[in-house]
């Protein structure tokens, strides 16, 4: 329909109750809603008598047969958030629900297209340590910072979602073809648009808002003052997300934007540690997320398991005593922070008094902040993630660790 763009959509949807409602409304009716001026009315009320929605909607599927709603359980659970959400998100690939729902943390990592050795280096860099940390990444297919956030996130065996500003069927630039079906393989391609968009310069700044509507937190890393990549770090400020930015050098054009962010308050990264540190303490999704059981259904092949780093097995190798005991009862699944205490205390219990009555008080027994206080020590160091409602379950790379080793 003409002139009627996600805006104007959900104003109907809030004034009307429905889409349906809104499509049968009078142009008395629809002429009083904010937004629709006398031009966009007069063109909806031409076009209106020579469309049939369901028709149009099967024509639709032919060429788009996957997309998300708003109003649908697996619609982004942080999209949805947005004060004028995507109508109709497209996406090829292997979805995971839990990510979906917000179980799931993704970053977004961005930046400028020509960027330099410093700024790819650090790029890969907190690409894989997000990786490593379970968090899921986000850019934009774009050259340059883009490609190399999404590249180190697959070479880490990680889970990553290109958002681009064309038809999913489309890649943009053509360089990125081969990048572009690994991360079908591992992850996701979404748009706002239809099948066979092609590029356009006004795209863009549609698709920057709808990286950071995606993501808890967003990473600058080079950005110079008329960066795209600004766009999605003054979207990410508006939508309440954190802003973190490498900081580059004066000298450098590719710097300018990203220090007139941190000077605007936007957070500096000093190296990995400290990123993790800062993004161990993001608040949960607003809401139960759905289902606390992580669910992934593939398009059509689902993503492969995470390959173990060096780094992981000797995160594992080297855990202290007492913490490995805790994380020893970190199930695969959600479970709740009074079932882990539980579960912790029958171990101690077990351990202590052989035969007893593994209920009986001792004085090794954990309590609430010694067991919270061990959890973010292992949270921080990648092998647990806490979920909404203080429910915890082993990072997919601790699970997969413990499943191949037989630990």
């Amino acid at each position: 329909m003409p002139r009627v763009g996600p805006t104007l959509i959900m104003r109907l949807q809030r004034e009307f109750g429905s889409l349906e409602a809104a499509w049968q409304a009078s142009g008395q009716a629809l002429g009083a809603v904010q937004g629709f001026g006398p031009k966009t009315l007069t063109e909806v009320m031409a076009a209106r008598p020579q469309c049939d929605p369901l028709v149009l909607y099967r024509e639709h599927l032919v060429t788009n047969p996957l997309f998300w709603t708003p109003g649908e359980s697996d619609y982004p659970a942080l999209l949805r958030e947005l004060p004028a959400p995507p109508v109709l998100l497209y996406y090829r690939g292997a979805v995971d629900l839990a990510e979906n729902r917000g179980l799931k943390a993704a970053i977004a990592i961005v930046g400028t297209r020509r960027p330099t050795d410093y700024g790819l280096r650090w790029t890969q860099r907190l690409s894989r340590a997000l990786t490593q940390r379970g968090f899921t990444v986000v850019s934009g297919l774009a050259e340059g910072i883009d490609t190399a956030a999404h590249r180190a996130c697959l070479e880490a065996g990680g889970r990553t979602i290109a958002v681009v500003g064309t038809g999913v069927d489309r890649v943009y630039p053509a360089a990125n073809r081969r990048l572009c079906e690994a991360i079908l393989g591992q992850g996701l391609v979404v748009s706002e648009y239809p099948a066979g968009t092609r590029p356009d310069r006004s795209h863009f700044p549609q698709r920057n808002r709808i990286i950071a509507g995606l993501c808890r937190a967003v990473i600058v890393v080079e950005a110079p003052k008329r960066s795209g990549a600004l766009i999605t770090a003054y979207a990410a400020n508006e939508f309440g997300r954190d802003v973190y930015v490498v900081p580059g050098s004066l000298d450098q054009a590719q710097a300018r934007g990203g220090l007139e962010l941190i000077h605007q308050g936007a957070q500096v990264i000093l190296d990995e540690v400290q990123l993790l540190q800062a993004l161990g303490s993001l608040p949960p999704l607003d809401g139960d997320g759905g289902e606390a059981h992580p669910e992934t259904t593939p398009e059509t092949t689902p993503a492969s398991a995470p390959e173990i780093t060096p780094g992981m097995a000797a995160t594992l190798a080297a855990l202290d005593p007492a913490l490995q005991a805790i994380w020893q009862q970190v199930p695969s699944e959600a479970c709740s922070l009074d079932g882990l205490l539980l579960r912790c205390n029958q171990n101690l219990s077990n351990q202590e008094l052989g035969d007893q009555d593994v209920n009986s008080q001792n004085s090794g027994s954990q309590n609430l902040g010694e067991l919270s206080s061990a959890l973010l020590q292992l949270e921080l160091l990648g092998l647990v993630v806490e979920l909404p409602g203080k429910y915890y379950q082993r990072s997919g790379l601790a699970a997969h660790f413990e499943t191949n080793t037989g630990n």
